[in-house]
């Protein structure tokens, strides 16, 4: 390959596939990793729109014993990984009372969202510290606002990312000496089908104050501070947290 290789989970749909959009655009080859096969209506439509410099590889982020084998047929493939982008989740079964929380439904969303993702990871910066490399090196991890804001009728879910926060920030000192460097972006209310059923009720309350910048965001509006992190233009800010939210996580009197 000519350019550098970034992985990307949930690459074939919303967020995801705006970042491999805009990677590509850059000049990455980009490597979607993501739990459709690939004869998916979705997944053909993606890799069709991407182009020649997306690959697809069928992953379940909850196979923790998968992640070996996934990373093994990349290199084997395309050659090592130099950013990976975290951003495949699951939001919650059901939204509702804390009180009637599962022990299976939190088991399941920590398994994905936390779990999965803090494993990933470990597997990439295993690779990247075996490794050298002329191109800079970068893992991101996509979480939400609900890291921080308060959501009592999905609880799960925000545990589920408020525990990932904090993985960035271990990672983020681990791989600080050896020049690995580790961010978290946090969207806030994005256009994609995860909100289709609920879009007017957002675009709305956007209007209205909820969002200081007055709209809902799209998958490039995350997708842009990536590239950003992947080409290399923070790399004395490991361990930043980027709001790509509309001014959502501020205190607005």
């Amino acid at each position: 390959m000519n350019g550098p290789l970034a992985l990307v989970t949930g690459g074939q749909q919303g967020i995801g596939l705006g970042i491999a959009e805009v990677l590509i655009a850059q000049g990455f080859h980009v490597a979607i990793a993501s739990l459709p096969p690939v004869k998916d209506a979705g997944v053909r439509k993606a890799l069709a729109s991407l182009g020649p410099n997306a690959s697809y590889y069928q992953h379940d982020l909850a196979e923790i014993a998968g992640i070996p084998a996934l990373i093994e047929a990349i290199e084997k493939q395309q050659g090592p990984v130099h950013a990976l982008i975290q951003n495949a989740g699951v939001a919650a079964k059901v939204r509702g009372d804390m009180l009637e929380i599962t022990p299976e439904n939190l088991n399941w969303i920590m398994g994905i969202n936390l779990g999965g993702a803090f494993f990933l990871a470990q597997a990439v910066a295993k690779r990247m510290l075996a490794t050298t490399s002329a191109h800079y090196r970068s893992i991101t991890f996509v979480t939400s606002v609900s890291a921080e804001l308060v959501s009592i009728e999905r609880g799960e879910y925000c545990i589920s990312k408020a525990g990932l926060s904090m993985a960035v920030q271990l990672w983020a000192a681990r791989l600080a000496p050896h020049n690995i460097q580790v961010f978290e972006v946090r969207p806030g209310v994005i256009r994609t089908d995860m909100i289709e059923k609920v879009k007017d009720v957002y675009e709305e309350k956007a209007k209205n104050g909820l969002l200081p910048q007055g709209r809902l965001g799209d998958p490039v509006d995350v997708a842009r501070p990536i590239r950003a992190i992947a080409d290399g233009l923070l790399d004395y800010g490991t361990g930043t947290v980027l709001n790509a939210d509309g001014g959502f996580h501020l205190r607005v009197l």
